[in-house]
This record gives C-alpha cells, sequence and structure tokens, in this order.
C-alpha cells in the first residue's frame, strides 16, 4: 500500500488514467487494512494511557481524517474513472486533494515508524533471526543514517516543504525516472521513519489512568 500510495504521488510520470486506477487500489487495501484492525478502534477508550498510545491514537486518527479526505476529494474531482459526478475543476477540491496526499504522506511514514519494533519482530520471526548481533545493528544504523541523508537532500531538491504548506495550481513536475522518483521519497519517508522510532526512545513509558 505504500509503494502503491508513491505511485499515485507521481501523477506527472504515470498520467491521470494510472493515478486514479492505482488511487482506487489504494482506497481499497486502506478499507482492508483498517477492517482487519477493527479490534484497535473498540479498544480506543479501554485500558491504561500513556504517552506512546496518546501520540499512536493521534496520529492514526490524524491519518484516518487524512486519508478519508483525499479519498474524498479524489473522487469529487475525478475525470477518467469517475466522470458522472457533476463538478467541474473546483480548485478548492484540488487543493485539499493535493495538501492531504502530501501529509498523508508523512504522517504514513509517522505511522510506520511507530510501529517499526513491531515490524522488526515480524521480518525476524520470517527470517529466523532470533539472535542479537553487534556488526549487523552497526551496519542497519550506518544504513538509517544515509537513508535519512538522503531523504533530507531529496527533501531539499524536491520542495517538500513547500508541498506541504503551499498549494501549486500549476502542479509539481518531477523531471527524474519513476525509479529515481520511488528512491527519493522512500528516502524522504525514512526521515520520519527513523525519526519517530528513536523519537519515541526518549518517550517516558510510566502510564496514567485514562481519560
Amino acid at each position: 500500500m505504500t509503494i502503491l500510495m508513491l505511485v499515485a504521488m507521481a501523477y506527472y510520470i504515470t498520467g491521470n488514467m494510472v493515478h486514479e486506477v492505482v488511487g482506487v487500489v489504494v482506497f481499497s487495501l486502506f478499507i482492508i487494512h483498517n477492517f482487519l484492525n477493527r479490534r484497535w478502534y473498540k479498544a480506543i477508550f479501554k485500558g491504561k494511557y500513556n504517552v506512546r498510545r496518546v501520540i499512536q491514537i493521534g496520529i492514526n486518527l490524524l491519518f484516518l481524517v487524512t486519508m478519508t479526505l483525499m479519498i474524498i476529494s479524489a473522487v469529487l474531482i475525478s475525470s477518467d474513472l469517475f466522470p458522472f459526478i457533476p463538478i467541474d475543476n473546483d480548485m478548492t477540491l484540488r487543493q485539499i486533494h493535493v495538501q492531504t496526499a502530501y501529509w498523508g504522506f508523512v504522517i504514513m511514514a509517522v505511522h510506520i515508524g511507530l510501529s517499526w519494533e513491531m515490524i522488526i519482530s515480524s521480518v525476524r520471526r520470517m527470517t529466523g533471526i532470533t539472535g542479537a548481533s553487534r556488526i549487523r545493528t552497526i551496519m542497519l544504523r550506518v544504513l538509517a543514517v544515509l537513508i535519512v541523508a538522503y531523504g533530507v537532500q531529496s527533501s531539499f531538491e524536491g520542495d517538500m516543504g513547500s508541498k506541504l504548506l503551499f498549494y501549486n495550481p500549476f502542479g509539481w513536475s518531477y523531471n527524474n525516472s519513476t525509479i529515481r522518483f520511488l528512491i527519493d521519497h522512500l528516502s524522504i519517508m525514512g526521515i520520519y521513519v527513523c525519526g519517530t522510532h528513536y523519537a519515541l526512545k526518549f518517550v517516558p513509558n510510566q502510564e496514567k489512568r485514562g481519560v
């Protein structure tokens, strides 16, 4: 779903039809993802709260709202898959769609960062890795630093800050290949995934009563 969302963001590389088809697939996977995790919603008001849980709930709900706005606006401004909807070139809807797409991209990376330990545990189980390795840990941390460094460079080169804060009615063009687009944006995601994962190490675990 993450890769497909990045492909959907590569609008000026793929074209509108591919953009809309991939968007529908992402929407379908998003529904399935939330359905499979429906117990999480039922447990929001149960149990005790700590700082980590409050952050996780806030990010997840913000991601849900952002994705919902992006999907609704996408359907309303569709020109290929849903051309029968009577809305013509509504700039406000286009702005909502573009801005929520970029913010959704960032929030998605933070969402992944919040679950990074669980993801690593799943990878270890699938690969059969059980023991700790100092060399492997150092290599992975060096790789993380390189990804973040390249991500920072890609952020500046791609004007990511401007895309998050300003709407360009003429669109944000991209002159490189699809593979380069994916590499650049995956590395930008790496900033937020790594940043969130390591920032959580400084968040206290003391629990307090739920509201």
